[in-house]
């Protein structure tokens, strides 16, 4: 029996370490060990492949309409970013069209079913990026250690954690490490400009994945200040290796972390980012109740979990 055939179609180009490139390759390792011959792509003309599954609403738009065209009655999976659900679907008319094109939908978690009509949420499925654990959570005890992990966009308000630094004078011991390509000029500047003047902050720049992992498990926490997130890996990761999040209180956040999780603040709120921060090194007990809170987390993020919701899935599509 031959292989079935799929296309991933991700805006991400080759060698890109967005959250769009990695979650299609990890996707297409799933669906390979599946029994699957997977494509990955940025953009999709013609083929004969069986099932198409492309990331982002707006941005994959032109190849789902190919693949309509050129295969009317195969199926066709959207996978929403967190740009789709929490802004474009809203405001952008082809953007959500693109979720009626679609046969199925796929949400990185659950709160993202809110932002979908009735109709729209009996094709989503909900699928947890998972996470191998790659060692302990070993924070230093000489200082304290924050870190930021993920690109700098606006999207992820990702110098708010910087900003915060500079509300806390009488924290010395304070250390912040940001890890992350600057995807303008003006958030390069802006993070040199800050470590000009604040010791304590350090902007790593873009580092390998598996660095930055070790970045996060020597974290007392991570700080999650994104204004809009689809359900972000960097938090499965924190997640899965017991560390910390402190965290921005956005639907995407609550929706991997849970809506009694106890360390989040208002978007773009300096001051309570930085009395979290404080609370984290002055009391005793709020990291550990934090590495509680995400370790009940962790069945969420299991590889078989992902695996099984994948099998599920694609077993569903002799329906359509």
């Amino acid at each position: 029996m031959s292989q079935p055939h799929c296309v991933i179609v991700t805006p991400a180009p080759p060698l890109s370490r967005t959250g769009n490139r990695n979650t299609a390759v990890r996707w297409a390792g799933i669906l390979r060990c599946l029994g699957w011959h997977v494509e990955v792509t940025t953009e999709w003309n013609d083929g004969d492949q069986a099932v198409m599954i492309a990331l982002h609403a707006r941005r994959s738009r032109p190849a789902m309409m190919a693949w309509r065209a050129r295969h009317p009655s195969r199926p066709l999976l959207l996978a929403l970013t967190g740009t789709d659900v929490y802004r474009d679907i809203h405001i952008d008319a082809d953007a959500a069209d693109s979720l009626e094109l679609a046969d199925r939908l796929v949400v990185l978690q659950a709160a993202a079913l809110d932002e979908l009509t009735p109709v729209q949420r009996g094709k989503a499925h909900v699928i947890h990026q998972s996470e191998t654990p790659r060692g302990p959570w070993q924070p230093p005890r000489r200082h304290h250690l924050f870190s930021v992990i993920g690109h700098l966009r606006e999207e992820k308000d990702p110098l708010r954690g910087a900003l915060a630094l500079g509300m806390l004078p009488d924290l010395p011991k304070i250390r912040l490490r940001q890890a992350g390509a600057a995807l303008s000029p003006d958030w390069a500047t802006s993070a040199e400009e800050i470590m000009a003047t604040e010791p304590r902050f350090r902007w790593l720049g873009e580092i390998p994945h598996g660095r930055a992992l070790k970045l996060l498990r020597e974290s007392h926490a991570l700080i999650v200040s994104s204004r809009m997130e689809g359900g972000a890996h960097v938090v499965s990761e924190a997640i899965v290796h017991g560390v910390p999040v402190i965290a921005s209180d956005i639907p995407g956040n609550r929706g991997l972390l849970g809506d009694d999780y106890p360390a989040y603040f208002p978007v773009a709120d300096t001051a309570a980012l930085a009395g979290l921060l404080r609370r984290a090194v002055t009391d005793d007990k709020l990291l550990g109740q934090l590495h509680e809170a995400v370790i009940g987390r962790q069945g969420l993020f299991e590889p078989a979990g992902e695996v099984a919701a994948w099998r599920a899935l694609l077993a569903g599509l002799a329906a359509i």
